[in-house]
């Protein structure tokens, strides 16, 4: 019976970690892309992240136009993640420094992973409703742009088609692969890895 509130206790803290992670990395991605801040989506990001994000703001400062803040606030979600589960699930403490680094390389992973999924879908919607201006499809194509520009700048889409999403889903996929090296060779625990996004496949 202990084990299984244990288990119940991961669950819920990966499930509410991952889910704010997730609008951290969000509101890091609508900086960088300078996205429209209005979308009504991106009005829910902001409303969700700035109670931690604002006072961390005071404290760590943009770098040439990259908001470090949530980098930072993501980094200690991760953090918090694998701290607390470690300790409902009966390991614990664990190292605060392995944890720090697990931490980072597992916000890579979800960034990763987020930035797929989201091309997938916008691949699947430019096929089946090219025109749509629904608001989270257009902030999502804001959302991508920063991604997709430097690989068009070296292989320019071919007429009307753009072929930098092949190239960048290689790309993602080898430094998914890289990021799961690493957490190998950092003696990542299976727990730690699956608090985590990582690419479907």
């Amino acid at each position: 019976m202990a084990n299984t509130f244990s288990n119940i206790g991961v669950f819920i803290l990966a499930t509410v970690g991952i889910l704010f992670l997730f609008a951290v990395l969000l509101r890091f991605m609508l900086q960088l892309a300078r996205a429209d801040f209005y979308n009504p989506i991106s009005q829910g990001i902001v409303k969700v992240t700035n109670p931690l994000l604002r006072p961390l703001r005071k404290i760590v400062p943009g770098v040439f136009g990259i908001d470090m803040a949530s980098l930072v606030l993501a980094l200690l979600v991760g953090w918090v993640m694998i701290m607390g589960a470690g300790f409902l699930a009966g390991a614990g403490m664990l190292n605060p420094l392995s944890a720090l680094l697990w931490s980072f390389l597992g916000v890579l992973m979800t960034l990763i992973a987020i930035l797929f999924v989201g091309m997938l879908i916008s691949i699947v919607v430019s096929w089946i409703a090219p025109q749509s201006s629904h608001p989270a499809l257009m902030l999502l194509r804001q959302l991508l742009e920063p991604v997709y520009a430097p690989v068009r700048k070296i292989i320019p889409p071919l007429g009307v088609i753009d072929i930098s999403p092949i190239f960048v889903f290689i790309l993602l996929t080898v430094a998914d692969k890289l990021l799961v090296g690493f957490a190998q060779s950092a003696s990542m625990p299976q727990l730690v890895y699956n608090l985590f996004w990582h690419i479907p496949f």
